[in-house]
């Protein structure tokens, strides 16, 4: 007689756990409910059927309930809701959301994988609000596609800058219309950091979103049309999505007096179970581990989820698993530009007060004698004393996510910044370069962390400027007429050796170039020649991009 596992969810972790279970045991019961329609559908992909990138609204479900139900022996309950566990008795109420009746089933085991649901805080007005939509569900985005094609909005606001936010926006712009975007941090796309974030907004402005940053709403006037910030400014909108985060379900979880962390994540350990060890639960709803810190975090990611659901149905047929943490990789489309990242960030470190070096390197994708390629930029965030890959950041239009999964899989295999140097990658002039833009970036930690370059950052420019300290700018002349740093020094590197006499040999000497390499090859030529010098990391480009204004 096999066990009877209930699961609470579908979507990535409940549906991947269930299709697991059953291919672990044909024996066991599962029934799995579902509060909404769809139990298995693509979350990523509904802002593109909203921008029509996406024309076929039945790719985004991924799994039927007839066609999952059929292909694993599935008891697939949708449009019911989960409204009570009773751990002692170990059963569960559920209410039928077509009929109203509420009726008990009972568990061996039970897997929670209820999601997260968006903020929406209780603003002056919003009841009133006729076009205002978050986006979750495939309802949701029948309910914002539907809007734009009856009403043919001209101007929308995007409440957020985060990974639905800008997707929203590049996908409304994509309908014609005048997208705005309110952000109340200083960034859009928090996972990576400023100096990354604002090459985002080059992007975002160059096809005519309009940002606003460190700004939020105050109310909803007439019935949405008019949004209010708090700084004052007034906003028209004809259609505003709300998307300024998740967070957890987990009331069902809360009111089964399962603990929860400080976020509202439910608590679980590595074997994903609750303090009811018959009770599991995974994906947005959980409390996850920072895979390097081993701090507590909250990551509403789909391969968590997915990762999660695989280890639960695992750990329930007796296999020995451990879920160590999650370290974040993430990949977004803005337009052209993609954007990723793995691991830590700097305002998570700075956060911990842990201690970290960071380097900036703006390499080409590919060959630059093949055509088509482009510059990726990228940063490493490492320990300064043992070389470990803390995280990495990239923005660009061509190969950065390959980049980003490189460093992802260093982290994951415990490599450190000088393996990245020593990493053998594909290499044709299409694809790369001989010296991939991961090991560029492996030389260039390697070169700080063995001490054979100093290096300064954008945010210590102004002051280094502001003492009077020497800054030579070893660009060409003619680059500089693109966008300079007040007091620097122009003395181009092909002149710098003829030019050490007119150097002081008491000072500190700041260099600078474009990206980076050209600054490290002034600095080599100075330390050789006795000075004590450092090299911007990043050069001009990453400087002009965090300082540039809004």
């Amino acid at each position: 007689m096999g066990r009877k596992i209930i699961i609470v969810g579908g979507v990535a972790g409940g549906a991947t756990a269930a299709a697991r279970l059953r291919r672990l045991s044909e024996e066991d019961q599962i029934i799995m409910i579902e509060r909404g329609e769809y139990i298995s559908f693509a979350n990523c992909g509904l802002p593109y059927y909203i921008g029509e990138v996406i024309t076929d609204r039945e790719a985004l479900l991924v799994q039927t309930v007839e066609g999952m139900s059929n292909k694993f022996n599935l008891d697939i309950r949708n449009l019911s809701e989960a409204i009570e566990v009773n751990r002692e008795k170990k059963t569960i109420k559920i209410k039928n959301l077509n009929t109203g009746e509420v009726y008990e089933e009972s568990y061996d085991k039970l897997i929670l994988s209820p999601g997260a649901k968006p903020i929406v805080p209780p603003f002056e007005g919003i009841a009133e609000a006729e076009h205002l939509f978050t986006l979750r569900t495939v309802p949701d985005t029948d309910q914002i596609k539907r809007w734009v094609d009856e009403q043919h909005p001209k101007e929308a606001v995007v409440i957020g800058g985060g990974f639905i936010g800008l997707e929203m926006a590049e996908n409304l712009n994509h309908r014609g219309i005048k997208v705005t975007i309110v952000e109340l941090g200083s960034q859009v796309m928090s996972p990576v950091d400023y100096e990354m974030a604002a090459l985002i907004n080059q992007e975002l402005k160059a096809n005519g979103v309009d940002l606003i940053f460190e700004d939020g709403v105050k109310a909803f006037q007439d019935k949405g049309k008019t949004i209010q910030l708090q700084s004052g400014r007034k906003l028209n909108s004809d259609l505003t999505i709300m998307s300024i985060g998740v967070q957890p379900d987990s009331e069902l979880a809360q009111n089964a007096n399962l603990s929860l962390g400080s976020r509202g994540g439910i608590l679980v350990n590595e074997q994903l179970q609750t303090e009811d060890e018959s009770i599991y639960a995974i994906g947005d709803a959980i409390e996850v581990k920072d895979y390097i810190q081993q701090t507590p975090a909250m990551i509403p990611l789909a391969w968590p989820a997915n990762r999660q659901g695989r280890l639960v149905a695992d750990h329930i047929n007796g296999r020995s698993i451990s879920y160590e943490g999650t370290l974040g990789t993430s990949v977004a489309q803005v337009f052209n530009l993609t954007v990723a990242a793995t691991g830590n960030n700097e305002k998570l470190l700075k956060s911990l007060n842990k201690n970290y070096e960071a380097i900036h390197v703006h390499p080409a994708s590919n060959a630059s004698y093949y055509p088509g390629g482009s510059p990726v930029s990228l940063k490493l965030l490492f320990d300064p004393h043992t070389g470990a890959i803390l995280g990495a950041q990239g923005v660009g239009y061509k190969g950065v996510e390959k980049r980003i999964d490189v460093i992802a899989t260093a982290i994951k295999g415990k490599l450190n910044v000088r393996d990245l140097a020593d990493l053998e990658l594909a290499y044709a002039p299409p694809y790369s370069s001989a010296k991939d833009p991961v090991n560029m970036a492996g030389y260039v930690a390697a070169n700080v962390l063995d001490g054979e370059m100093n290096i300064i950052h954008y945010h210590h420019v102004s002051d280094i400027v502001d003492k009077g300290e020497l800054l030579i700018d070893v660009r060409e002349p003619g680059e500089r007429d693109g966008g300079m740093i007040d007091g620097s020094i122009n003395i181009p590197l092909g002149e710098l050796r003829a030019r050490l006499n007119e150097l002081p040999d008491d000072r500190h000497i700041y260099v600078h170039c474009q990206v980076g390499l050209r600054g490290y090859l002034a600095s080599t030529i100075l330390k050789n020649n006795g000075y004590q010098t450092s090299n911007l990391s990043g050069g001009y480009k990453t400087y002009q991009a965090a300082t540039q204004k809004s």
